[in-house]
């Protein structure tokens, strides 16, 4: 096999192309390549992606994953914001004619627009990254709650935060995250990434997680807007009791202090409870009630 047809995770490979081209990782962009095979595999084999469906791949680098997903998947659609990358990309992937590289943000694309320019309506769509530990939440976020409902993401990302987003309540890292992602997505964490499988290595482990979307009928929160305050207030000051971010929130007033005692009970929430103690079905229990006594 020649160096070129090498997978490009190869370490072999991988130098050659970081010589060839005389790049080095940007710390300001968060960039480690992985050189694993076996955890490429795994990333692509916790996708499900299929032969007709089709792959957005956000941060390519110099292509390891991208090589990957375009073996399985009918088309893989790939933004990478460093334009240095862009001839590299041209050159590793050359082999294939199933993959399209933007040189964009994908903070900055209207991926509902882009899926109705690229005539993908209809397809099933799956997000597959290496996410950047800077900036993983905003993009995960952007994700979760962008006009195009993605059948599934599957994300590498720091360790603590997919043991953040995949938390039960009343584990430690049960928060706000948290509650924003499983109302929407089931999500579940696929592999733990040590640091040994990157060039350079980062300083902490990383996980792949994978987020699928919920049937609408379990997302059944009457007023998102609301919701969400809630949920903000629940974990201003995660020391303090759910009563007192409550009455912080609302005010602290005796008739509020009843309203909120009364919809504890309602809920079955103990007065002294804390925000990670409270289930998600509680919590959306608790935004219809309270709403419905502070409107009264």
């Amino acid at each position: 096999m020649t160096l070129n047809r090498l997978s490009i995770s190869d370490p072999i490979r991988t130098n050659d192309i970081l010589r060839k081209y005389k790049l080095r990782a940007k710390k300001s962009l968060g960039q480690n390549f992985l050189t694993s095979e076996k955890v490429l595999n795994e990333i692509v084999d916790a996708s499900k992606l299929k032969s007709d469906e089709i792959a957005i791949e956000i941060g390519p680098g110099i292509g390891a994953l991208t090589e990957k997903l375009a073996e399985v998947a009918e088309k893989v659609y790939a933004f990478e914001i460093d334009q240095s990358l862009i001839p590299v990309l041209e050159d590793t992937l050359s082999y294939y004619d199933n993959i399209e590289v933007f040189n964009e943000d994908i903070l900055k694309v209207n991926l509902d627009d882009f899926v109705k320019e690229h005539h993908l309506e209809g397809k099933t769509i799956k997000v597959v990254a290496n996410l950047p530990y800077y900036i993983t939440t905003p993009i995960m976020l952007s994700l979760i709650n962008s006009d195009y409902p993605f059948q599934a993401l599957v994300l590498m990302m720091q360790k603590e935060v997919a043991e953040r987003i995949t938390a039960n309540p009343g584990h430690r890292e049960y928060g706000s995250l948290t509650i924003a992602v499983q109302t929407q997505m089931d999500a579940k964490i696929a592999c733990i990434v040590g640091k040994e499988s990157f060039i350079p290595r980062p300083k902490v482990d990383s996980a792949v997680a994978v987020l699928e979307r919920l049937p609408k009928e379990k997302i059944d929160i009457e007023d998102p807007e609301f919701f969400n305050k809630l949920i903000r207030s629940s974990f201003a000051q995660k020391r303090k009791s759910l009563m007192n971010n409550f009455l912080n929130w609302l005010g602290r007033t005796d008739e509020n202090r009843e309203i909120i005692k009364e919809v504890f009970k309602d809920c079955e929430i103990a007065e002294n409870a804390r925000g990670e103690q409270v289930s998600i079905e509680q919590y959306k229990k608790l935004a219809t009630d309270l709403q419905q006594r502070i409107k009264k």
